[in-house]
């Protein structure tokens, strides 16, 4: 895995997150293999959580902090329809948030059972090697619980995130990051450098140049 400097100075600066190091460097591995083997993140949340997962999938399908030129083949083949696209677009991952269908997740709210929100779209667009990545405070979201359960059952791998107590979703997540806090907001405002850390990682990883300094 590249730059595992700025690993350590992500740890400096939030030192609660030593003993999660591993395991972030364990998730980084996970999204590069999927991304390469032409795989999807698929992620969900509630709440802020739901706002956390808008946040990564943001952060992975444009730059977030270094250049991602289309690789040359593109670039000629959009020359001849607009010049700009080419110089314009940019390499990114195939993630997709669950909570932004809205009028899907209306549809299975209104006719079947808010619960499912989330099962029924990994269960609609997820396939063998994709990876579900769940987001909750609590680790209890019924919802989050059965898109991992969904997930589990169809070969897709997961990724989770809660608090240090207990939840009903850690059974079911191949990386688990269970962040020493135990109140809602503190659990989230360590959410966030993990993500970002692995947001990083991943860019550096599958997008780096060269050129490119280290993080």
């Amino acid at each position: 895995m590249t730059s595992p400097q700025f690993l350590d100075h992500t740890i400096e600066r939030h030192p609660a997150l030593a003993p999660l190091r591993e395991t972030i460097v364990a998730a980084v591995e996970a999204i590069c293999q999927c991304h390469r083997n032409g795989g999807k993140l698929l992620l969900c949340g509630n709440g802020g959580s739901a706002a956390d997962a808008e946040h990564i999938v943001g952060e992975l399908v444009k730059e977030f902090s270094i250049r991602r030129p289309i690789p040359q083949a593109d670039a000629e083949r959009l020359e001849a329809f607009n010049p700009e696209l080419a110089a314009k677009l940019q390499r990114g991952l195939t993630a997709i948030s669950l909570v932004s269908q809205t009028a899907v997740g209306t549809a299975i709210a209104n006719d079947v059972d808010g619960a499912m929100v989330f099962a029924q779209q990994v269960y609609a667009y997820g396939k063998p090697g994709d990876i579900v990545w769940g987001i909750s405070t609590s680790g209890n979201s019924r919802n989050v619980v059965q898109a991992l359960q969904v997930a589990k059952a169809f070969g897709l791998h997961t990724i989770g995130m809660d608090g240090q107590n207990p939840g009903a979703m850690d059974e079911y997540c191949d990386v688990l990051f269970k962040v020493p806090e135990t109140q809602t907001y503190k659990i989230q405002e360590l959410h966030l450098p993990i993500y970002h850390a692995i947001c990083i990682l991943v860019e550096y990883e599958l997008f780096r140049t060269p050129e490119e300094p280290d993080a």
